[in-house]
């Protein structure tokens, strides 16, 4: 078997192939991270006595995910069942190049959960960096359609069907909000912080205290104070938030994760799926941007296919599902779990994958979007004011009674679809309304343009988030 046949390189998952996420969550990320935990845990403990400053400095400075094989620790973890057994020994043999006596220190009282659960929260925090990132420029683009197109006004569709008339303004306002809503539960996760993992064996932190007993860093007389200064200096040098307890088998900050991860990849597919819509040969209301090769199809030259929406809404059917997992992962037996724990790796790095191309997409497909006012405003005619029957059906209500408006305007509705006659032709010669509505008001009533409601406050509301 060749090395570079084991190789993801994206070919199946073209959303996230060539993005930031890719980088910050690919093998070579994930291996540093995890060095980067034992770095950080050989500092923290220098910072308690258990470890000598120089010793820490040594591990620090070895931490470098190429000098390590990740091929070789993959193929050796098959016979771990996890990545980091492998790890601290290649690791150790590459400490002890340099410092035959820093060597020892490597994982001290740690155990492969606590250097596999934080290097995976590493991971996270610096891909949902990139993500929210991402989200907050797509964002601002919407931002500017929305104002742009405030009273551009276009046909709301219900059930696919025609419904009454809206504006794109309010439509890219609401792709915003959505987006929005995403980057504050990205946010928020940030913000209360991804946890260290720090248990030891079982989640009782007991080879940590040892090791610093034997040391001379820690006493008998109170082993609380220095487990919580030890957790406190981890989560310092990592960055990351320390934990009231040990989470080995209590999952919730990487179900969480898959929670706001699946809600950033479904927002953003609401966003895709109408983009779809409406770039349909006989919709044509919008088109994606389209540099030179963009959208070709393999047999049909004429084709520009959506793209960017299609890769959108690729990952937004993908990430709920993997999350689900996640979530089942929160059913884990005993102190640690056979199986559940080790179903979660791949299943994190494809929502953080999925989610993280999606939102970097998403930034083009929201700043080249062309917008066919004019395409908008030939569908709303298509129904020849058929779009405003509940206008107008609630202008005569008072005149005529609103059962007997209501029955009218059923009526009229259908012989102007059966005849394809304008509403307002066959309005206008309904005996019933002579004296009822006179000529100029029947012509602005049936303007579609003139039924857009509430929309352009609602934008101006909506932006001011």
């Amino acid at each position: 078997m060749r090395a570079e046949d084991t190789i993801d390189t994206g070919l199946l998952s073209p959303v996230r192939a060539g993005t930031p996420v890719e980088t910050s969550t690919g093998d070579r990320a994930w291996l540093q991270a995890m060095l980067d935990a034992e770095a950080a845990l050989a500092r923290a403990q220098a910072r308690l006595g258990a470890v000598p400053a120089s010793a820490a400095a040594a591990v620090t400075a070895a931490a470098d995910a190429d000098l390590l094989d990740p091929r070789a620790l993959a193929l050796a973890a098959r016979e771990t069942a996890n990545p980091v057994v492998g790890l601290v020994q290649a690791f150790t043999g590459v400490v002890a190049a340099s410092d035959p006596a820093a060597a020892q220190y490597v994982h001290r009282g740690s155990t492969s959960q606590d250097i596999l659960d934080t290097g995976m929260m590493l991971v996270a925090a610096r891909t949902l960096r990139i993500v929210l990132a991402d989200l907050r420029t797509t964002a601002d683009a919407l931002a500017r359609l929305a104002r742009e197109h405030r009273d551009t006004p276009m046909a709301g569709r219900t059930l696919a069907l025609h419904a009454v008339p809206t504006t794109f303004g309010l439509k890219a306002a609401g792709w915003r909000a959505l987006v929005l809503d995403c980057a504050d539960r990205l946010g928020r996760i940030l913000e209360q912080g991804l946890p260290v993992a720090l248990g030891g064996a079982a989640g009782t932190l007991a080879g940590y205290l040892e090791y610093a007993r034997v040391d001379g860093a820690a006493s008998a007389a109170d082993p609380g104070d220095y487990l919580d200064r030890l957790v406190t200096a981890f989560a310092e040098e990592t960055g990351l938030a320390r934990p009231v307890l040990p989470w080995h088998a209590l999952r919730t900050p990487v179900a969480d994760l898959g929670h706001a991860l699946a809600h950033t990849a479904a927002g953003l597919g609401k966003m895709a799926v109408d983009v779809q819509v409406l770039a349909r040969t006989e919709v044509a209301e919008v088109a994606e941007p389209a540099p030179p090769g963009r959208g070709a199809s393999s047999a049909m030259p004429h084709k520009r296919n959506p793209v960017l929406a299609t890769l959108i809404r690729s990952a937004a059917l993908q990430v709920p599902v993997l999350a689900a997992g996640l979530t089942q992962c929160l059913t884990t037996e005993d102190e640690r779990s056979a199986g559940s724990w080790h179903a979660e790796w791949t299943l994190l790095r494809e929502c953080l994958r999925l989610a993280g191309g999606a939102a970097h997409t998403a930034v083009e497909l929201s700043r080249g979007l062309t917008v066919h006012a004019d395409r908008m405003r030939a569908n709303l005619d298509l129904t020849g004011g058929l779009i405003v029957s509940e206008r107008i059906a609630a202008v005569l209500a008072p005149r005529l009674g609103k059962a007997p408006a209501r029955k009218l305007l059923t009526r009229a509705s259908l012989a102007a679809a059966q005849d394809g006659v304008p509403l307002g032709e066959v309005l206008a010669a309904l005996p019933e309304l002579t004296g009822a509505l006179g000529a100029p008001e029947l012509e602005a009533l049936v303007d579609p343009a003139h039924y857009t409601g509430m929309a352009g406050p609602l934008v101006d509301r909506a932006l001011k988030r």
